[in-house]
């Protein structure tokens, strides 16, 4: 049976143009992805737009513009995102597109006919910039206005008709379904903070507004519009041609295997999705991923606080992939991050430079000198060389597990430590002061370059562009990057040319003053 894998970013809001949390959200995906890849899955992964609602309409007023013309341009910035950071994505969606509009409305249909939506009024508070409904205890008042606790973002009080979802109903199958199945809310404190919410008591849902147009029209009644987040969650499987569920598509990729999104937006993936799931009588998605906020500062980056640290500007000046390496290393994953650009230079100079790129350096350069510029024909190990080629053979399932469960932060220690391992191999087998004993001497040097392709392998789901330079040493292309290789002691194949290659990280100069 083919190996499988669906995973989705959070579709972003174009109300403004991307930041580093965005940023952030695109490139862990993407590193699960290519993991995946070069683990022989085939791969589908999403991301994209979330182009209707209140806010994106007051956007385009505000702008002066038709409000489609301004999501094409702005969603066109997330998409230019996406090629910037290299991303590894299968589809882009928006949801102005034809093909997730006829699966809001066929998802509408289907919750209607199963008597989980029904017509009535709505009064209370409403966030236009989170798109969300809050409870009574959910906001405060600061310097005179009402504001939502959790987002800080201001409120309004909202009386309209509306059509609403019988979440009320299911909110006893969702505990239970989180006791089934423990592993679909990560990590452990989201899963916590949800199960809190849903037992302090679900209300049904307003699910239509009639005070804006800017929607997609609910099926029957096109005085309302689909309320924004129903509209948004289908995105996942608008990408799949739902409700089409004998496409090849749907049927290789639903269930998603995973949903990565901030921790702001987990009531809505956490609790609310999966509700309509269960209604619509749909799969629910295998694991529900909150990641914690790139913090500037101590507060999450928004427009309103003109705090937005631009993901562009760091990749110019610093380049992509000491961005996605830092970004993967330095913020544990899970957790609130903040980015420093003092930090950053650090992994420059420190991870990428001195312990990969140095090593790239130093082995080629030696072996090109040495060994007529081939891969070594005779070699002979012995224990010193297996002990550090098998660690990578010994630990590759646990390396799997360990990604399967979202444990970025065992990967990338576990590469920094192969780096230094591999570092102080070289050093202390001296394979300088071998040139008498040329066996040895090819040993190391064959030893070292083995070491060398496992760790550029590893590294490639974290800094494609540079793992692929790094491999150009051994003429190795992208689709000859597969993980199993990985614990194979006698890959390269000996008498085979090396090439030279450019410095792969420049040093970042320090002013010490």
């Amino acid at each position: 049976m083919d190996k499988t894998f669906y995973i989705t970013t959070p579709i972003y809001y174009p109300s403004a143009k991307p930041h580093m949390g965005h940023a952030y959200s695109s490139i862990i995906a993407d590193f699960f992805a290519r993991f995946k890849i070069i683990d022989d899955y085939q791969v589908h992964f999403l991301t994209g737009t979330d182009e209707h609602g209140l806010k994106i309409q007051r956007s385009a007023e505000k702008a002066g513009k038709e409000p489609q013309i301004f999501c094409d341009q702005i969603s066109q910035t997330f998409r230019d995102l996406s090629d910037t950071l290299n991303l590894s994505n299968t589809d882009f969606i928006r949801t102005t597109e034809t093909r997730h509009k006829n699966t809001v409305q066929h998802l509408w249909n289907e919750l209607e006919k199963n008597d989980d939506i029904y017509l009535s009024n709505y009064s209370g508070w409403y966030s236009v910039s989170d798109e969300a409904f809050y409870n009574e205890d959910e906001i405060e008042e600061v310097e005179g206005k009402k504001i939502a606790i959790s987002s800080k973002s201001p409120v309004e009080w909202i009386e309209e008709e509306s059509y609403f979802f019988r979440l009320s109903k299911w909110e006893k199958p969702l505990l239970d379904y989180y006791e089934a199945n423990p592993d679909f809310i990560a990590p452990q404190s989201r899963k916590n903070e949800v199960i809190s919410f849903v037992k302090s008591g679900l209300k049904d849902l307003s699910v239509s507004r009639k005070s804006f147009s800017w929607g997609i029209p609910v099926p029957n009644n096109k005085k309302h519009v689909i309320y924004v987040w129903l509209d948004a969650l289908t995105n996942y499987l608008s990408a799949l041609k739902y409700p089409n569920k004998d496409d090849d598509l749907f049927k290789k990729f639903w269930p998603a295997s995973i949903h990565l999104i901030g921790k702001d937006i987990l009531r809505f993936h956490a609790v609310y999705w999966p509700a309509f799931l269960l209604a619509a009588k749909i799969d629910l998605p295998n694991r529900v991923y909150g990641h914690g906020w790139i913090l500037s500062g101590e507060e999450k980056m928004s427009k309103s606080k003109g705090n937005i640290l631009d993901p562009l500007e760091i990749i110019k000046e610093y380049g992509l992939d000491p961005l996605r390496y830092y970004l993967i290393k330095e913020v544990s994953f899970g957790n609130d991050g903040n980015i420093s650009k003092e930090r950053l230079e650090d992994c420059i100079n420190s991870d990428l430079a001195n312990n990969f790129g140095n090593l790239c350096q130093r082995v080629t350069a030696f072996a090109i000198k040495n060994c007529n510029g081939k891969i070594p024909l005779e070699v002979k190990f012995n224990d010193e060389d297996l002990l550090i080629l098998n660690k990578y053979k010994d630990n590759l399932d646990n390396i799997r597990l360990k990604i399967d469960n979202q444990n970025i932060n065992f990967y990338i220690d576990y590469i920094v430590n192969s780096l230094f391992e591999a570092n102080k191999y070289f050093n202390d087998q001296e394979p300088w002061k071998k040139k008498d004993d040329i066996i040895r001497l090819n040993t190391i040097v064959y030893t070292t370059l083995e070491i060398v392709r496992k760790i550029s392998f590893l590294l490639y789901p974290i800094i494609p562009e540079s793992s692929l330079k790094a491999l150009k040493i051994f003429d190795i292309e992208e689709k000859n990057i597969k993980l199993s290789s990985v614990s194979n002691n006698e890959y390269l194949t000996k008498g085979n040319k090396i090439n030279k290659i450019e410095i792969l990280f420049k040093k970042i100069e320090k002013n010490n003053d």
